[in-house]
Protein backbone atom coordinates (compact mmCIF):
# COMPACT_ATOMS: atom_id res chain seq x y z
CA UNK A 1 0.00 0.00 0.00
CA UNK A 2 2.79 2.67 1.25
CA UNK A 3 4.73 1.96 -2.37
CA UNK A 4 1.72 2.56 -4.38
CA UNK A 5 1.18 5.92 -2.36
CA UNK A 6 4.58 7.09 -2.83
CA UNK A 7 4.18 6.42 -6.61
CA UNK A 8 0.97 8.20 -6.57
CA UNK A 9 2.25 10.72 -4.87
CA UNK A 10 5.34 11.39 -7.25
CA UNK A 11 3.49 12.22 -10.20
CA UNK A 12 3.95 15.89 -11.44
CA UNK A 13 1.23 17.88 -12.15
CA UNK A 14 0.56 18.88 -15.72
CA UNK A 15 2.06 21.87 -16.91
CA UNK A 16 2.77 24.27 -13.73
CA UNK A 17 6.53 22.42 -12.84
CA UNK A 18 4.75 21.37 -9.16
CA UNK A 19 5.02 17.91 -7.81
CA UNK A 20 2.07 16.38 -5.80
CA UNK A 21 3.92 15.17 -2.66
CA UNK A 22 1.59 14.03 0.14
CA UNK A 23 3.88 15.22 3.32
CA UNK A 24 4.27 12.92 6.41
CA UNK A 25 2.68 13.34 9.71
CA UNK A 26 5.76 12.99 12.32
CA UNK A 27 5.05 13.36 15.91
CA UNK A 28 7.38 13.25 19.06
CA UNK A 29 10.48 13.97 18.65
CA UNK A 30 10.59 13.56 14.82
CA UNK A 31 9.06 17.04 14.67
CA UNK A 32 12.08 18.75 15.98
CA UNK A 33 14.39 17.06 14.09
CA UNK A 34 12.00 17.45 10.92
CA UNK A 35 12.06 20.76 11.37
CA UNK A 36 15.66 21.41 12.22
CA UNK A 37 16.32 19.07 8.68
CA UNK A 38 14.09 21.52 6.84
CA UNK A 39 16.85 24.15 7.69
CA UNK A 40 20.02 22.07 6.56
CA UNK A 41 18.58 20.62 3.29
CA UNK A 42 20.99 21.81 0.29
CA UNK A 43 19.31 24.20 -2.59
CA UNK A 44 21.13 22.56 -5.00
CA UNK A 45 21.66 18.76 -4.80
CA UNK A 46 23.44 16.68 -7.96
CA UNK A 47 22.70 19.61 -10.01
CA UNK A 48 19.38 20.54 -9.49
CA UNK A 49 18.07 23.25 -7.69
CA UNK A 50 15.20 22.66 -5.13
CA UNK A 51 11.85 22.82 -6.75
CA UNK A 52 8.20 23.37 -4.68
CA UNK A 53 5.78 20.83 -3.98
CA UNK A 54 2.29 20.90 -2.75
CA UNK A 55 1.17 20.95 -0.50
CA UNK A 56 3.54 22.82 0.77
CA UNK A 57 5.23 21.72 3.84
CA UNK A 58 8.61 21.59 5.86
CA UNK A 59 8.58 17.74 5.78
CA UNK A 60 9.33 17.39 2.22
CA UNK A 61 11.67 18.55 -0.25
CA UNK A 62 11.60 18.24 -4.08
CA UNK A 63 14.87 19.01 -6.29
CA UNK A 64 14.72 19.42 -10.09
CA UNK A 65 11.63 18.16 -11.65
CA UNK A 66 10.97 15.59 -9.09
CA UNK A 67 13.39 13.15 -9.41
CA UNK A 68 14.57 13.58 -6.14
CA UNK A 69 12.57 13.93 -3.41
CA UNK A 70 12.54 13.77 0.26
CA UNK A 71 10.18 12.87 3.25
CA UNK A 72 11.00 13.44 6.66
CA UNK A 73 9.41 12.21 9.66
CA UNK A 74 7.82 9.01 7.15
CA UNK A 75 6.56 5.73 9.30
CA UNK A 76 9.75 2.74 10.05
CA UNK A 77 9.51 1.05 6.13
CA UNK A 78 7.45 -1.71 6.61
CA UNK A 79 9.86 -4.13 4.69
CA UNK A 80 12.80 -3.66 6.81
CA UNK A 81 13.33 -6.28 9.07
CA UNK A 82 15.22 -6.19 12.54
CA UNK A 83 18.35 -7.92 11.10
CA UNK A 84 18.10 -6.22 8.10
CA UNK A 85 21.65 -4.38 7.83
CA UNK A 86 21.78 -1.07 6.80
CA UNK A 87 24.50 0.68 3.96
CA UNK A 88 26.54 3.26 5.97
CA UNK A 89 27.11 6.29 3.54
CA UNK A 90 28.62 9.60 5.97
CA UNK A 91 27.86 7.78 8.92
CA UNK A 92 24.24 7.64 8.33
CA UNK A 93 22.28 4.33 8.29
CA UNK A 94 19.97 3.92 4.89
CA UNK A 95 18.05 1.16 4.14
CA UNK A 96 17.56 0.45 0.64
CA UNK A 97 14.06 -1.16 -0.78
CA UNK A 98 14.42 -4.19 -1.99
CA UNK A 99 11.25 -3.94 -4.21
CA UNK A 100 11.78 -0.54 -5.07
CA UNK A 101 15.34 0.47 -6.02
CA UNK A 102 14.87 4.10 -6.39
CA UNK A 103 13.69 4.18 -2.24
CA UNK A 104 15.96 4.73 0.15
CA UNK A 105 15.06 5.33 4.04
CA UNK A 106 17.69 6.82 6.02
CA UNK A 107 17.22 5.54 9.78
CA UNK A 108 18.32 7.95 12.59
CA UNK A 109 17.66 7.71 16.35
CA UNK A 110 15.16 10.40 15.99
CA UNK A 111 13.11 10.22 12.22
CA UNK A 112 12.91 8.53 9.42
CA UNK A 113 13.96 9.77 6.11
CA UNK A 114 11.93 8.77 3.18
CA UNK A 115 14.18 9.84 -0.21
CA UNK A 116 13.42 8.41 -3.53
CA UNK A 117 16.35 9.13 -6.38
CA UNK A 118 15.11 8.33 -9.70
CA UNK A 119 16.40 9.31 -13.29
CA UNK A 120 19.79 10.02 -14.36
CA UNK A 121 21.01 10.65 -10.21
CA UNK A 122 23.52 8.11 -9.11
CA UNK A 123 21.59 7.25 -5.67
CA UNK A 124 25.08 6.77 -4.08
CA UNK A 125 26.10 10.33 -4.48
CA UNK A 126 22.52 11.81 -3.52
CA UNK A 127 22.58 10.14 -0.11
CA UNK A 128 26.15 11.09 0.22
CA UNK A 129 25.12 14.76 0.29
CA UNK A 130 21.78 13.81 1.99
CA UNK A 131 23.85 12.66 5.12
CA UNK A 132 25.80 15.38 6.29
CA UNK A 133 22.67 17.09 7.02
CA UNK A 134 20.05 14.25 8.20
CA UNK A 135 23.64 13.64 10.58
CA UNK A 136 23.00 16.68 12.13
CA UNK A 137 19.49 15.91 13.48
CA UNK A 138 20.44 12.94 15.22
CA UNK A 139 23.46 14.18 16.60
CA UNK A 140 25.80 12.62 14.12
CA UNK A 141 29.27 14.67 12.85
Amino acid sequence: MRAAIVLIVLLTLAGCGTLRVDPPTPTGEAVVACDKLATLLPKTLDGDERSASEPASPYVAVWGSGAITLRCGVPRPARMAPTDELQEIGGVGWFADPERPALFTAVTDTAYVEVTVGGEHVPAEVLADLSKPIGQISGQP
